[in-house]
């Protein structure tokens, strides 16, 4: 293989469907899409400071790298991309790629990342940005912090462990999703979502996992929440108190105590709903 050490590399399409490549220590400047149509790259050591320096790329390799936020929509249908040790300081990356790996990565900038990819690998990953992982499929991850609104609407088949979610209206319109020993925090939490599990999580929303299809809770804390469940189906194990309770359709809800339970739409059947609540609370007289 060919080997580029201690470049700096200039112009439009400066590697252009190159092929059969090791990238160590060098820069990619000025000059849009560097490695549009390239594949078996292997990159380390270097620097991306313009935009779209990944299109349409196939095996790459980026370890220990830094992409500038002017390396603005870097990585658009590209398949069989591994990145790791590195800083993605720009947005919008990654845009109907599949097969994407990532390892202790830091994304600052991230919002618009992860729209219509297939097969998603994250592994420590940080991320800040509003909608992140939009209408993908096939995510797997473990260990991610991301703050930011909008998280993974649309997207499904997802399997999430020892993450921090912070984010607004996280998981809308999402299909087949499984969270385990996680965090996740904001407003209006889950809407018009069907085959949601969270095991060991800690969940604090406002309004939150309405409009929800077969909701699976176990051995969760629900903490801050009021008016859940509205018009969804579930089976809920909480560990501590949920504040309030609003027209769930049906299903089972275990707590220590619900603060308040409304069930004000003549349309819903309130015994459809069983309630199983600890000594300190007080049973409902459905």
């Amino acid at each position: 293989m060919e080997t580029i050490d201690q470049q700096m590399l200039t112009g439009e399409r400066a590697l252009f469907k190159r092929r059969d490549l090791i990238i160590t220590n060098s820069i990619f400047a000025d000059g849009e899409s560097p490695l549009k149509e390239s594949s078996d790259i292997s990159i380390s050591d270097s620097i991306f400071k313009w935009k779209y320096p990944l299109w349409y790329c196939e095996n790459i390799s980026v370890k220990n790298s830094t992409l500038l936020e002017t390396a603005r929509s870097g990585i658009w249908y590209a398949h069989h991309i591994s990145i790791s040790d590195s800083v993605i300081g720009a947005p919008k990356t990654f845009r109907r790629a599949s097969d994407i790996h990532l390892t202790n990565v830091d994304m600052p900038n991230a919002q618009e990342s992860f729209w219509n990819c297939e097969g998603v690998y994250l592994t420590h990953v940080t991320a800040k940005g509003d909608y992140f992982g939009m209408n993908s499929e096939n995510l797997t991850i473990d260990n991610l912090t991301l703050v930011g609104n909008y998280a993974f609407d649309g997207a499904k088949n997802i399997e999430i462990r020892n993450a921090r979610i912070l984010s607004k209206d996280a998981f809308w319109n999402c299909e087949n999703v499984t969270v385990y020993d996680s965090l996740i925090t904001g407003e209006y939490l889950g809407w018009n979502s069907k085959n949601i599990t969270f095991i060991n999580c800690t969940i604090e929303s406002n309004q939150g996992m309405c409009y929800m299809d077969h909701l699976v809770i176990k051995n969760g804390k629900i903490l801050n929440t009021d008016l859940a469940f509205e018009y969804s189906t579930l089976d809920v194990e909480a560990t501590t108190v949920i504040d309030s309770v609003k027209n769930p359709i049906s299903g089972k809800i275990k707590a220590k105590k619900i603060g308040e339970l409304i069930v004000d739409d003549e349309e819903i059947i309130a015994i459809n709903t069983q309630y199983e609540l600890d000594k300190v609370g007080e049973p409902y007289d459905l």
